[in-house]
């Protein structure tokens, strides 16, 4: 399976299958959704308001060592397939991206 995320001059483009209302909130893995490969990831938050998104940048800056800043949803405001920019040092998120999986 090739990886979830997309390497950019300003840091990565990452897709995520979330699932909200999941339990707890963590990184499992990875998936295919179609021929699309994804990290899969669960979050505690209902997806009202924004509030399921805002639960992901956290987690995933929370996991990679960023600031919230630097997670940034792209795509997928309301469905359970996301693209998010990550901002930073592509090598070094790549590294730290491989280290969870």
């Amino acid at each position: 399976m090739t990886r979830p995320w997309v390497i950019r001059d300003d840091g990565l483009l990452l897709t995520v299958r979330l699932t909200p209302r999941g339990g707890r909130d963590r990184i499992e893995g990875l998936t295919e959704q179609g021929d699309t490969p994804c990290l899969r990831a669960r979050v505690s938050t209902p997806p009202v308001d924004g509030a399921a998104n805002a639960a992901l940048e956290k987690l995933l800056a929370k996991s990679l060592g960023l600031a919230t800043r630097d997670v940034t949803l792209v795509s997928g405001q309301t469905g359970r397939i996301k693209r998010l920019h990550l901002a930073g040092d592509a090598e070094t998120l790549s590294r730290r991206l491989e280290a969870l999986l």
